[in-house]
């Protein structure tokens, strides 16, 4: 691929490495509000400088927590996203991850072109995998028996769902899948898992010893977590607003995590290598949708 000139704007250990990794491709690479001791990384001094070096923007994932600011963990002041697209023009092509539609309508007013690299399906899935993994270390360091025989429910059959089956009957764990569909449970079944419909969740949860959940919904509701046995842990995988009620697990005495963004805590090097790819991939389809 053609070597280009980047921005990385804001962000956390992703987009340090993010930055490292495009670099080794040969790329062009300036950072803003991306302080690491890590590595050397080539800094703008200033936003307006940044956003003028770049051809390709890419900001992060999510690009905000607030909807106002940029999401800059490892910067110590606050970027308005306001004046970051005031800085933007129609030259720059703009790609961050779980962009608000508020910046996105904001954009095409202005003839910004913008991409969602989060929104891709190929990021999804490879996103899956270091999410499985953490969610597994996460059990492990948290039960008090092995994952090996144990009864292991997993709530969704999406994508996190089936990385996660696969990596769970590798271990030696009894694997229960949930799901709504009947193609669904035919493939849970197929696989060698224990499919559960929605409607047999009540008969089957209470003989789990951890349930993780991938649904961004309350599933497990205060009369679901009444049924479960008091040592059962609960890992919440599913993007907010989640799927558990945690203040009705604290009550009761259940362990009930919530384990959002595990690519980038457990395998940030995995998690920039599967942006750095999806956004190569953005790349090459808008120069082929040219030569078309």
């Amino acid at each position: 691929m053609k070597k280009r000139k980047f921005t990385i704007l804001g962000g956390d250990k992703r987009n340090v490495e993010l930055a490292r990794l495009l670099m080794e491709d040969s790329n062009e690479v300036q950072t803003f509000a991306l302080n690491d001791t890590e590595y050397y990384l080539p800094k703008c001094k200033t936003l307006e400088e940044a956003l003028d070096y770049g051809k390709i923007i890419v900001g992060p994932l999510p690009i905000s927590r607030d909807g106002k600011t940029l999401n800059t963990p490892l910067f110590s002041e606050s970027i308005e996203l306001e004046r970051i697209l005031r800085g933007l023009t129609e030259k720059n092509i703009f790609i961050a991850g779980k962009i608000g539609s508020h910046f996105l309508e904001n954009a095409k007013k202005k003839g910004i072109v913008l991409e969602d690299y989060f929104a891709r399906e190929e990021m999804q899935i490879f996103n899956a995998i270091p999410t499985a993994e953490g969610a597994i270390q996460i059990a492990m360091e948290q039960m008090d028996i092995t994952l090996h025989n144990s009864n292991a429910m997993i709530l969704g059959y999406g994508r996190i769902g089936k990385a996660l089956s696969k990596m769970l009957q590798g271990i030696g764990a009894n694997v229960y899948v949930e799901a709504r569909k009947y193609e669904d449970l035919a493939w849970i079944k197929n696989q060698g898992y224990f499919p559960i419909h929605l409607k047999e969740l009540d008969f089957y949860i209470n003989r789990m010893d951890v349930v993780f959940n991938t649904v961004p919904s309350m599933i497990l509701d205060e009369k679901r977590l009444e049924k479960l046995n008091a040592n059962c842990i609960i890992i919440d995988l599913a993007s907010s607003p989640g799927g558990v009620d945690f203040e009705k697990a604290k009550e009761l005495g259940i362990k009930a995590i919530l384990a959002s963004g595990l690519p980038g805590k457990v395998a940030r090097v995995t998690a920039a290598a599967i942006i750095r790819d999806t956004i190569y991939h953005i790349i090459q389809e808008r120069e082929e949708e040219k030569w078309d």
